[in-house]
């Protein structure tokens, strides 16, 4: 009898292991570093559900499994560097994956400290580096067509930008193309340019406002994390309008958010990853996508949209959208 049990168990356990040996493991490990906090950023809770869902598909068919780590850097940008130089000192993830404007910085010194990792960057840019792929989306075009339904909705041609911080894309696309927009509405349009000093400061974002709003802007755009909060909170009580970016941001405050300008970041996480998964990472490219691509948006079907903004400035909005996807407007 315990022959036959041991016998039973024995095959029992040369079963289990040829089950899970009959799927490979290849070893690959991917790690998702996050600029940030995920609950905090709609582009970094996109960028790791796309990267999640690549991987899961991936594990869920007879492919070789892969191994997903997430680390959180946190809001303190002086830290980021550091943290993610632990990261691939570690040796341990053939590929980190992550996105921010400012990483590819931070990321070349890590690259000499060690030449074999590799990097793929989404909402940032840079060709030439063999360990670097970067996607970035048309920032010309969200900063444009955020700019210019401001400048149509504006009574007073006083508009504002809140940024978290100055950086190159923020000092050379999104302020200069917001402004473009702007005018393009309304000639005279200008607008007021102010700067939080970090990603989170809700009380400081909600400051800044009161301060452009008193000065009579009516329309203003945050860019600045979490202090974006204290902004809507602001043109919520002063009846001034909000435009949004890089995510569907109506429901935020309904009647006061007036535009939605939307980068499809989960769908770019899921296809950069699915293409590494595959061996088609293109090292070294920087590739932009935009509207043509189908990676920037302007929501037009959002009740809120609807209610709140004129059937004639609707309408305007729509005709530039499709100028831009047909080619016929270029925004550069």
């Amino acid at each position: 009898m315990k022959k036959n049990i041991l016998l039973a168990a024995l095959a029992a356990a040369l079963l289990f292991n040829f089950a899970a040996c009959s799927k490979k493991t290849s070893g690959k490990n991917i790690a998702v570093f996050v600029p940030g906090i995920i609950d905090d950023s709609p582009v970094y809770s996109m960028l790791v559900s796309g990267i999640r869902k690549a991987v899961d598909e991936n594990n869920a068919s007879d492919a070789e499994r892969v191994s997903l780590f997430v680390m959180e850097a946190g809001t303190n940008q002086a830290e980021w560097g550091q943290k993610i130089t632990a990261l691939a000192a570690e040796q341990k993830y053939e590929v980190i994956i992550s996105s921010n404007p400012s990483l590819p910085d931070l990321v070349e010194p890590v690259i000499e400290q060690f030449p074999n990792q590799k990097f793929i960057l989404l909402d940032a840019s840079k060709a030439g580096n063999k360990n670097i792929h970067t996607v970035c989306y048309n920032q010309y075009e969200q900063a444009y067509l955020t700019g210019y339904i401001g400048g149509l909705m504006s009574k007073s041609h006083k508009m504002a930008l809140i940024a978290a911080q100055e950086y190159p894309v923020m000092n050379n696309i999104l302020y200069p193309y917001f402004e473009k927009g702007g005018q393009a509405a309304y000639e005279g349009t200008s607008v007021d340019f102010r700067i939080v000093g970090n990603w989170y400061d809700a009380t400081k974002g909600a400051e800044l406002s009161d301060a452009v709003i008193k000065a009579g802007v009516d329309v203003i755009l945050p860019i600045c994390g979490g202090a974006s909060q204290g902004v809507i909170s602001s043109a919520v009580t002063n009846g001034a309008y909000v435009t949004w970016f890089d995510n569907n941001g109506f429901e935020k405050a309904p009647g006061t958010v007036i535009s939605s300008t939307v980068m499809e970041q989960e769908k770019m996480a899921a296809q950069v990853t699915a293409e590494y998964l595959r061996g088609e990472t293109p090292w070294g490219s920087a590739k932009m996508v935009g509207i043509k691509e189908g990676f920037v948006d302007f929501i037009q079907d959002d009740p809120n949209y609807i209610s709140t903004v004129p059937e004639d400035i609707r309408a305007k909005m729509a005709s530039l959208l499709e100028d831009i996807r047909s080619g016929a407007v270029e925004i550069k």
